[in-house]
């Protein structure tokens, strides 16, 4: 019995650690602001009410896809990983995970979630996250060590979540799900970039290239947010004006696309680490911002 107690011991740790590994994997932070936006998609569609099971089959489904493409981007990037300080000790960069394992997870994980979409709700929708997971791992993955064109490629299915939260709701690729689309696709930019800039020494490191400019940190990355975030104000009247929320979720949306274009403004003029993070920070707070608006209006 005494000997019996540190091997039981130890077989809990053993578990904690590979239950921490997977996490690391799957990503369920970053996994969660994909698959809120694709919540509240499905919770602005016309004649939707929330609906506790609905929402967290939602969820779930979102969260395992999403999930899927992380570990796959993670099976792709083990090697440059080992290069940047905030990936080296991810399971496989440090050594503790095999690749056979790693695509297990991102196997299991996709077809769990794009079933989970497909069988409880269409299968439109379960076919809508199922190419966002192939362009996030296949296509965005390997292009950011080729060429900055992949920002514009990971923003497709960076956009996609509360679209396929409306097509779960209503089973058709509505207005207004590409009105949301859109809204999420142009906000990307400027927070990729952003991010680019602060993180662009250890970027660099792993040879990926996210910046629009091949020169690396200059002006262009600061005007290239302020287009795409002034883009943001005049298309924040598009949920108004398709009935998706009323005057209040309208002006939020406006107010927040004119704040995030002042911090780009400031990007562009100070081109520096103390202003990319104000950008950075900028866009945490603008999409979650925006949808709770859009939401809470319409309510």
């Amino acid at each position: 019995m005494l000997q019996e107690a540190p091997i039981k011991a130890k077989r809990q740790l053993m578990l904690a650690s590979k239950f921490k590994d997977y996490a690391q994997l799957l990503k369920p932070n970053l996994s969660f602001m994909v698959v809120f936006s694709s919540v509240i998609g499905y919770l602005l569609a016309p004649h939707i009410s929330f609906d506790f099971t609905e929402v967290s089959l939602l969820f779930i489904g979102g969260v395992l896809v999403t999930g899927s493409a992380n570990t796959i981007n993670q099976i792709l990037e083990r090697y440059s990983d080992k290069f940047m300080k905030r990936t080296a000790l991810r399971p496989m960069p440090d050594n503790r995970m095999g690749v056979t394992e790693a695509w297990g997870v991102a196997v299991v994980s996709g077809l769990a979630g794009v079933l989970t979409l497909g069988l409880f709700f269409n299968w439109l929708s379960g076919l809508l996250s199922l190419i966002s997971l192939l362009i996030y791992a296949f296509a965005y993955t390997p292009m950011k060590k080729i060429h900055p064109i992949a920002v514009l490629i990971g923003a497709i299915p960076g956009a996609l979540p509360p679209l396929i939260g409306w097509v779960a709701a209503t089973g058709s690729l509505g207005y207004g799900g590409w009105i949301l689309f859109t809204i999420q696709f142009f906000w990307q930019f400027p927070h990729f970039w952003a991010i680019a800039w602060v993180g662009y020494e250890d970027y660099l490191k792993a040879g990926i290239r996210m910046l629009p400019s091949s020169q690396g940190k200059t002006r262009f990355t600061g005007m290239q947010c302020m287009f795409y975030s002034i883009v943001l104000i005049p298309i924040a009247v598009m949920p108004r004006l398709n009935a998706m929320t009323g005057n209040i979720g309208m002006w939020v949306c406006i107010g927040c696309g004119l704040l995030y274009f002042i911090a780009s403004l400031l990007f562009f003029i100070k081109n520096d680490h103390k202003s990319a993070k104000r950008v950075m920070f900028a866009s945490f707070i603008y999409l979650p911002t925006v949808l709770l608006a859009l939401l809470l209006d319409k309510i």
